[in-house]
């Protein structure tokens, strides 16, 4: 049976109530219901971990790689995540702000059931990510590398695709209001019903005049 996207099997996890630290490693450990506000963990380690209910607001995770590892439940204004890189990661009913994770490397990563207001994954590769049940005020792609990315049931204020490479990128799941970059959505799967919305966009972007 193929593995789900973002599926992870945890063993019995130890309590962490430390703080974090730079270039650690965090193996088999369960942060719950911590506040970690304004902490570093750029270059660390989380392995077979969970983070659950914690704040992260102002945490700085740049370069930081996360395997098997889910996030359940946590909250941030701001978060960062330059570089970092994650691997059947599940991020689960998550209410974020401001994410900065652009140059990220995401593979058999899902979002589920959560909230952010801006995520920005510029010049990021995501390869097999499943974004399911959620709302995002801005989706930033600007010059990244997405395949097999698919979108269920998601609500999205905005979308740049703009200089994004698409392959196999289903977009059929997902409701924006808006959109960027509409040349290059080459790669990407719509529905009719989509495409008769972006016709406006469409005729624009191809200097066409419209009568009748």
């Amino acid at each position: 049976m193929k593995k789900r996207v973002g599926a992870t099997v945890l063993p019995e996890l130890e309590h962490f109530a430390g703080e974090l630290e730079p270039e650690a490693d965090y193996d088999g450990l369960e942060l719950r219901d911590l506040d970690l506000t304004g902490q570093t963990a750029e270059n660390a380690r989380f392995l077979g971990s969970r983070i659950v209910g914690c704040v992260l607001d102002d945490v700085a995770l740049g370069r930081a790689q996360l395997a098997d590892t889910e996030l359940t439940e946590v909250r941030a204004h701001t978060l960062s995540a330059v570089d970092s890189a994650w691997r059947d990661v599940t991020i689960d009913r998550c209410r974020l702000g401001a994410v900065t994770a652009y140059g990220s490397d995401l593979a058999r990563v899902r979002f589920s059931g959560g909230k952010i207001d801006y995520l920005n994954l510029r010049d990021a590769t995501l390869k097999d990510v499943v974004l399911e049940d959620c709302t995002i005020g801005e989706l930033d792609l600007v010059g990244a590398r997405l395949t097999r990315v698919s979108f269920e049931r998601c609500r999205l204020a905005v979308l740049d695709v703009t200089r994004a490479a698409l392959d196999r990128v289903d977009l059929r799941g997902a409701e924006f209001a808006g959109l960027r970059g509409l040349a290059h959505l080459r790669g990407a799967t719509i529905t009719g019903g989509q495409l008769l919305d972006l016709a406006p966009a469409m005729a624009d972007n191809l200097g066409l005049t419209v009568t009748g």
